[in-house]
This record gives C-alpha cells, structure tokens and sequence, in this order.
C-alpha cells in the first residue's frame, strides 16, 4: 500500500512541530513548503537525522516548490502573519486572506484531491476564505478550533482536579476567538460531569481562560505565540482523517443549516474520516449556550463581510 502524503505549508513554529508530530506517528511522508529558501529544506532534514533515534521511517523532505507536494492527501496550512502591535484585525485579515489566495491555488493544482486544514489566523475566516478559493466542496475543508480549545480545557479541568489527562473530556464550540463557548455541561471525568467535582466559581475560572488560553501563552512568550498543542491538535485531526477513523473532534466545519447556521465555517462537534468532515453532530444547547453560539456566529460574519471575495 503507497504511504500517504501530507503537505505542511509554512515552516515556522507551529508548521514544523506539526511535521514532527505527523512524522514521529508514521502517518505518511511529509513535505514541509515555505517561501524562505533553505528554512523547510534545513527543518526537514534535522527531523529526518532524529528518525534513527525515534525509530519512525515517515520520509521528510522541504521545498520551495508546489510540485514536491503533488499528489498530497492532506494539506495543513499554517502559512500567514501573526498580528502585531498597532495592526487591526482587519489589516491581518486582509494580508493572511492575500498569503492564503496564494497557497490554496497552488495546493489545489498540484492535489486536486486533498483535504485541507486551515491553522492561519482569524481561523474562522481563513477557513471560509480557503473554501471560496478552492473551489472544493465544503466537506474537505475544515480549520483548528475546538481541537485545540478543547485540548486546553481538559487540560485546566485535569490540573486542577489532580486526574489523568486521559480520563477528561471537553467540548468547546463557536469561533476560534474570544467568542469560543466552552460547554460546562459537556465535560466530564471518565463520564462524571465535573459539576459533581468543582464548584461553580472554578468552572467559571476554567471556562474563562480556555477562551484567553492563547492569549496567556503571548502574554508570556511576549514574542510569538502558542505551537506544541496547535500543531498536536491539528496532527490528532490528520490522524483522524488518514486512519478514516470516524472521531468526533468539535472543528471549524461548514454548517448548511445546522444549528440554524448557514454559509460558514464555525466550531461544531464534526465527525472525521477519509472524507473530511462527513457529518456535523448537533447537540442540545440550552438558551446561554445558543446565545453564546450565535454570537459567535455575528461575530463570524462581521468579519466575512470585511474580506473582498464576495459571499
């Protein structure tokens, strides 16, 4: 059976430690793209001197090229700018929306087939942006955001409660901002809603810096922001894909009436296989959560109207 093929497009923090993750979990072969020359060329082969030491045969290889990455089955994107001090949000959206233009059609070209995941920033927006772009249907499309914002409320649950990482589970939906809704009710302890371990006060404490969780990682890096558990979360997505393992892990998914949403991209509990999102799960929200999801949903759309690519 030919190995797969996955293609990272950006070799910075987050799009390198994705190539390791995909590579350390022998998920394919993996081509790591970047415009810097010498960057993608010099990551992949330093990955490719640590696969004797962690016994992994997934081939690296960093190119400049669009063609090396022909025939890929997924594609992460992680290409674009951080903001920086003084820019708005619509001057990122503007300059990421530019770089990605250039990055889908140059994927799409080459694998016409793929399925592709958005990681570049206003995430929601990028994900809408590659659809329209693409041209591919909406199901192979899909952006970080719940993978990740989920992966840090577990993360805060299990830490405060002392347990195994692996016994907590999360469900945050909504956009990948400020305007995320991390669902109390949805998360448990080996099946025991942590209403019955926490208090009211500590939950709130919990939901409130899952939805700042980004932030206090800039905060303390000061230059640059988060990418071990980006590039993991988007990993256990392309693992979820390539394997065609029917998880449910909440991403940025095109709804077409799901949740009264129709004609973007947003964090819902999406389930993934060889066919890219093959099925949006629809869970009961009570009038909080609907409220804190539809304004999510406005705040989505105010920013796709801003982009110059029509609806």
């Amino acid at each position: 059976m030919a190995r797969k093929k996955i293609t990272v497009v950006g070799a910075g923090h987050v799009g390198a430690t994705a190539a390791l993750w995909l590579a350390t979990k022998e998920l394919g072969d993996v081509v790591l793209l970047d415009i810097v020359e010498g960057v993608p060329q010099g990551k992949s082969l330093d990955l490719m001197e640590t696969a004797p030491i962690e016994d992994f045969d997934s081939n690296v290889k960093g190119t400049n090229d669009y063609k090396d990455t022909a025939g890929s089955d997924v594609v992460i994107i992680t290409a674009g700018i951080p903001r920086k001090p003084g820019m708005s949000r619509s001057d990122l959206i503007n300059t990421n929306v530019g770089i990605l233009k250039t990055v889908v059609e140059g994927i799409v070209k080459h694998s016409p087939n793929a399925i592709i995941l958005v990681v570049t920033n206003p995430l929601d927006v990028m994900v809408y942006a590659a659809w329209k772009f693409s041209g591919l249907p909406a199901n192979r499309i899909m952006g970080l955001s719940g993978a990740l914002d989920g992966s840090r409320m577990r993360s805060f649950i299990a830490m405060e409660l002392g347990v195994s990482m692996e016994d907590v589970h999360a469900m945050v939906i909504g956009g990948h901002a400020d305007e995320m809704v991390p669902l109390k009710r949805y998360a448990t302890v080996s099946g025991v809603p942590i209403t019955q371990l926490l208090s009211p006060e500590k939950i709130d404490a919990i939901m409130a810096r899952t939805k700042k969780a980004g932030g206090e990682i800039v905060g303390l890096l000061k230059t640059g922001s988060a990418y071990y558990a980006p590039s993991a979360a988007v990993s256990e997505m392309a693992e979820a894909i390539l394997k065609d393992k029917k998880r449910v892990i909440p991403c940025a998914a095109y709804c077409d009436g799901q949740y009264g949403v129709k004609g973007i991209f947003i964090g819902v509990p999406a389930m993934l296989g060889s066919n890219g999102v093959e099925k949006i799960l629809e869970i009961e929200l009570d009038s909080d959560e609907k409220k804190e999801f539809m304004g999510s949903v406005a705040a989505i759309k105010g920013l796709i109207e801003e982009l110059k690519i029509g609806g």
